[in-house]
């Protein structure tokens, strides 16, 4: 249908043209009148007028304004002897006014009805001319009328899946521009990565190589750089996994993975390690947050634990893998904890749709349990 403001609009040009070629030409005929009807020819349609204007001031009337015309109708046609112009011209206002189809035929009915009664008592001739024009344009306008409201609505129909359409669009566009953002903001954290991390990791290794071929004569110092240079070279490759530089390899175990890790740390830090660790089928996300976690939790044993013994045991279930991380250490408050590690553990597992429990207490050593769901992650909700 036309929007409120075109549909205001329409009624308003109605009006004017109802009472130009409607009321205003029978208020005109009843000058030449004579008597008591004079008054009556005159002032029947300029009352009519003044009903419709009220009714398009206040539209809560105008389907009482549709009964006022009906009676008006028969009046001005007893009147005048026939009332056929003015039922033409009022055509319009039954569609406009009524709500509904079924309606607007049922009124025009009843005014074209009227106007052929008053007609007819008054010339006593129910064949004469103004009947049959007026009896031809009732049918012909509920014809128009409904081929018209059928256009309608399928216009507006339309309109309704054009915007339907649009707005799947506009989600579309939105969801591409995220989208977008987020590769060009991958990008230029992978610039960054490699500009400067994976630089400064590549400037460790050569500096360590140097260090342990000027060393060679204390073998204690040497493993040590030995230790820096491999865990360099490892960071580096990873680094350069995250740029783009190195596919990682799509079937690795992450067993074999956290084995290394562990025999590392033990090496480093010469903590009794122990690993439980079961040969878990997952895909690569899965895989680097269990490695990230293992690494987080067991910086956080070197850095705070003081532990003498960690233990680290990898667990698979038919719908989920496990990592649990244990260490015999000072213990910590957890509720007061405020370290960026573990947010960044639990922000990382989120994003898989699993979770991180972090047990401890002073005193009593501290336990990191990481879940993860088998199977593709969940996909975030589409904010509009």
């Amino acid at each position: 249908m036309a929007p409120p403001d075109d549909r205001f609009r329409i009624l308003r040009w109605n009006t004017v043209l109802w009472l130009l070629f409607g009321a205003a030409p029978y208020a005109a005929a009843g000058l030449q009148d004579d008597g008591a009807l004079r008054h009556w020819a005159i002032w029947a349609p300029i009352a009519l007028g003044a009903a419709h204007l009220a009714a398009l001031r206040f539209p809560r009337h105008r389907t009482a304004f549709l009964a006022v015309l009906v009676a008006g109708l028969g009046a001005v046609a007893y009147l005048r002897g026939g009332g056929a112009s003015l039922f033409v011209v009022s055509l319009p206002t039954f569609w406009l006014f009524a709500p509904t189809v079924p309606r607007a035929v049922a009124v025009s009915a009843l005014g074209a009805a009227a106007t052929l009664a008053g007609g007819a008592v008054r010339t006593g001739d129910p064949l004469a001319g103004n009947q049959v024009v007026t009896a031809a344009a009732f049918a012909a306008g509920a014809v128009l009328g409904a081929f018209v409201h059928l256009l309608l609505r399928r216009a507006a129909e339309r309109s309704r899946r054009l915007a339907e359409e649009l707005a799947a669009a506009r989600l579309e566009l939105a969801d591409a521009h995220r989208r977008e953002g987020a590769a060009q903001e991958r990008d230029r954290f992978a610039r960054e990565i490699h500009d400067t991390l994976a630089q400064g990791l590549a400037s460790i290794v050569v500096l360590a190589e140097a260090a342990r071929a000027d060393l060679a004569d204390d073998p204690g110092t040497s493993a040590r750089l030995v230790s820096i240079e491999r865990t360099a070279r490892e960071n580096l490759a990873e680094a350069r996994v995250l740029v783009g530089s190195v596919q990682r390899d799509a079937s690795g175990s992450i067993a074999r993975t956290l084995r290394r890790t562990l025999d590392r740390f033990a090496e480093d830090t010469g903590l009794a390690v122990d690993g439980d660790l079961a040969d878990v089928d997952c895909d690569q996300a899965t895989r680097i947050a269990l490695l990230r976690c293992t690494q987080e939790s067991l910086a956080n044993v070197r850095k705070h634990a003081a532990a003498a013994a960690v233990s680290v045991v990898l667990t698979g279930w038919p719908d989920a893998v496990e990592l649990e991380v244990t260490d015999d250490g000072r213990g910590f408050d957890v509720a007061a904890a405020r370290g960026f590690g573990l947010a960044g553990m639990r922000r990382r597992l989120a994003e898989l749709g699993g979770e991180l429990t972090v047990t401890s207490s002073p005193g009593d050593g501290t336990r990191v349990l990481a879940v993860l769901p088998v199977g593709p992650p969940p996909v975030p909700p589409v904010e509009e």
